[in-house]
């Protein structure tokens, strides 16, 4: 037994004192005082970290900034991301920096936007939802009208289309109904409407009482699928009118239509037809007159006085002419073929160097020096040889007669030296004029007749020496750069032959011709093009170019010593002297609406090129025998004044000038006139222009 066990003796009734109990001081033991520190230490954290949480919560209410979400619509939900946000109703507590909004609301796009909250204490960010798209139904009749809604694709009705909510404007068309533009409003939040349209018609009813009855009627040459008396519904606008019945003249009229007032007219009383003569020539192109009154180019049908003899006479330039005597009963055909014989003459070619190639036609000849049988029409003859400059001209050889030709070819050096001659040629055989411009009025005033809108008075200014080609470009000059090339023909009248100006080139392969042709003469070229297409030029370049509206019409209108214009390519008053030119005159009067009355230029379709003669500067054809495509992009000017311009640098049209052989009217013969295209055009060509210096 330890001394703790020891019981105490006891010694006159009290404890000994050796046997005493005596008080210890208490030590816990190890477990004890590890639990007790732990106890306090925690404590000790949580009281520390609770001052700092509440510490920081103070600094940032402090610190924070007052912020507002004023958000129209309200969203149905809206939260802050990128920082600890405190919101007390519609009001967050947010530190200075960049957060991310989102909000979301039936019937509009998600929001999700990055903020800045800057350094103002009450801060508000004003923000609007976007509606979702509405489908909009489109119902318009008649079914089958195209729809173009503010430049987006255009699409046939009906249809059902998604539309941003907002106005819109629909424009709708219809081939014969008037157009019509529709304004709506799309409500959007992917809620679906209907658009309704009625086109009204843009035709009338035209009641032709003919004696007899049942007779063809033609609209503007083309069947209509109607006979008298009809009614004929007839698209609004002038129109010809043609009634055609066997055994009986062809009766036509020119009618002026107005969209949904029926028109009756007066009794119409066929007479019995002519003689019929189908007149046909070896090769075709010959002129054809009747009893010496001129019918035009075959092949051509003509009508004659039945039972009686009638003279007809062919002739073409460079063929021997052929006449025939023929007489055909009332209402009957005959058919007369004139095979021409073709006239030669001679060309004595002296050339320098000696041996110096000639080519006629784009055919190779050999030796240019000596002497060839030609046919006696316009033949291209060429004189070239290498590191010369190459020499062109159009030579038309006269029977009986030998022509002699000189040439001294210029080494490249030479005809640099040449280049600001009065004259130059390009190796392509374009003659070109230097011309010295100044000031030119452009437009027309409001009060001259035929005037349109985009012909604004204005003053222009050209400082830069230019040439100008004499001519139009030829179908031949255009198939040295494109073979496969073709005018076509027009009313079976060709546009095709070589000398004749080359239509159906829209304005980017025109510019394209200027580019490869001055490469063909070492000349920067003027157009910047990418994958075949224009999408610039370089105004210090000295390549060919089409002509500016501005060059263009100074060199149809200018008058030396006069500050007004000239108003018609002869003058200033109707009709054209004869022969001046060629428009729609009365040769063409089968194959054109409206004509110049009263003249008559003896080609029904494009003539070759510098027929008739040339204006004051030496320039052929600017106001006829086709329109001709210019440099400008297509505006509608102001009437400020301009200094050497190029026109604007952009546009969807270019700009062409001049009348052709199928304008006849007031507005289409003015020097002023200007129309506009893209596309190719059987009466649209173009003429070459190019930089002096």
């Amino acid at each position: 037994m330890n001394s703790r066990e020891r019981p105490a003796t006891v010694v006159d009734g009290e404890l000994g004192t050796a046997d005493r109990i005596q008080a210890a001081q208490f030590k816990p033991t190890a477990a004890v005082a590890r639990e007790r520190s732990t106890v306090f230490t925690r404590g000790r954290l949580a009281w520390v970290v609770a001052t700092v949480v509440a510490a920081w919560f103070l600094w940032f209410i402090f610190t924070a900034k007052s912020v507002r979400f004023d958000v129209q619509p309200a969203p149905g939900s809206l939260a802050v991301d990128g920082g600890f946000a405190f919101q007390l109703g519609d009001t967050h507590l947010l530190r200075g920096g960049d957060y991310r909004l989102q909000a979301t609301l039936i019937g509009h796009h998600p929001l999700d936007e990055q903020i800045s909250v800057g350094a103002e204490r009450n801060q508000t960010f004003a923000i609007t939802m976007t509606r979702l798209p509405g489908r909009v139904k489109f119902d318009i009749d008649p079914a089958g009208a195209t729809v173009e809604i503010e430049g987006l694709e255009t699409r046939t009705a009906p249809f059902e289309s998604l539309l941003s909510a907002g106005r819109h404007v629909a424009l709708i068309s219809h081939d014969r109904y008037q157009d019509a533009s529709v304004a709506f409003e799309v409500e959007g939040m992917d809620l679906e409407q209907t658009v309704s349209a009625t086109l009204a018609p843009n035709w009338a009813d035209v009641l032709i009482p003919t004696r007899p009855p049942g007779a063809e009627v033609r609209i503007d040459y083309e069947p209509s699928g109607f006979l008298t008396p009809g009614p004929v519904p007839i698209l609004a606008g002038e129109h010809r009118i043609s009634v055609k019945l066997t055994g009986y003249k062809t009766w036509t009229d020119i009618l002026h239509v107005e969209a949904g007032r029926d028109v009756v007219l007066p009794a119409v009383e066929l007479t019995a037809a002519d003689g019929l003569v189908a007149v046909d020539s070896t090769p075709r192109g010959a002129s054809i007159t009747v009893d010496g009154t001129y019918q035009g180019v075959t092949p051509l049908e003509v009508e004659v006085a039945p039972n009686r003899s009638h003279r007809f006479r062919a002739f073409k330039v460079g063929f021997d002419s052929r006449t025939q005597t023929v007489t055909v009963p009332s209402g009957e055909q005959r058919t007369v073929k004139f095979a021409l014989n073709a006239l030669v003459g001679e060309i004595a070619v002296e050339a320098l160097p000696g041996d110096a190639e000639l080519w006629i036609d784009g055919k190779r000849q050999g030796n240019a020096s000596g002497t060839v049988r030609l046919t006696a029409v316009p033949h291209e003859v060429e004189i070239k040889k290498e590191g010369y400059a190459g020499f062109r001209k159009t030579v038309t050889p006269q029977p009986g007669f030998t022509q002699a030709l000189k040439v001294k070819l210029l080494t490249l050096e030479e005809a640099r030296l040449e280049a600001l001659k009065r004259v130059r040629t390009t190796s392509e055989g374009h003659e070109l004029v230097l011309l010295s411009p100044d000031s030119i009025r452009m437009g027309a005033s409001r009060r001259e007749p035929g005037r349109r809108a985009n012909e604004v008075m204005r003053t222009a200014k050209l400082t830069r020496l230019f040439y100008l080609s004499r001519h139009e470009v030829t179908n031949g000059q255009f198939r040295n750069f494109a073979a496969g090339h073709s005018s076509g023909e027009y009313q079976n009248r060709a546009l095709d032959t070589d000398r004749q100006p080359t239509t159906g080139v829209s304005w980017q392969e025109a510019a394209v011709y200027c580019n490869w042709l001055s490469r063909q003469d070492r000349l920067d070229p003027f157009y910047q093009v990418e994958f075949g297409k224009v999408v610039g030029f370089n105004p210090s370049a000295l390549g060919y170019r089409l002509p500016t509206e501005v060059e263009w019409a100074w060199a149809a209108r200018a008058v030396d010593g006069s500050e007004e214009p000239l108003r018609f390519a002869w003058g200033n008053a109707l009709p054209p002297p004869e022969r001046h030119g060629n428009y729609a005159d009365q040769s063409a009067s089968l194959i054109v609406a409206r004509i110049v009355l009263g003249y008559n230029d003896n080609h029904d379709v494009s003539a070759p090129v510098g027929t008739f003669p040339a204006n004051a500067k030496g320039i052929y054809d600017l106001g006829g025998n086709v329109s001709e495509w210019v440099n400008d992009y297509y505006e509608i000017p102001d009437a400020s004044e301009t200094l050497n311009p190029l026109g604007p640098s952009e546009g969807d049209y270019h700009v062409i000038r001049g009348a052709s052989w199928q304008k006849g009217t007031v507005t289409d013969l003015r020097l002023s006139f200007r129309d506009y295209g893209a596309k190719g055009r059987q009466d649209v060509g173009f003429r070459i222009a190019r930089f002096a210096e």
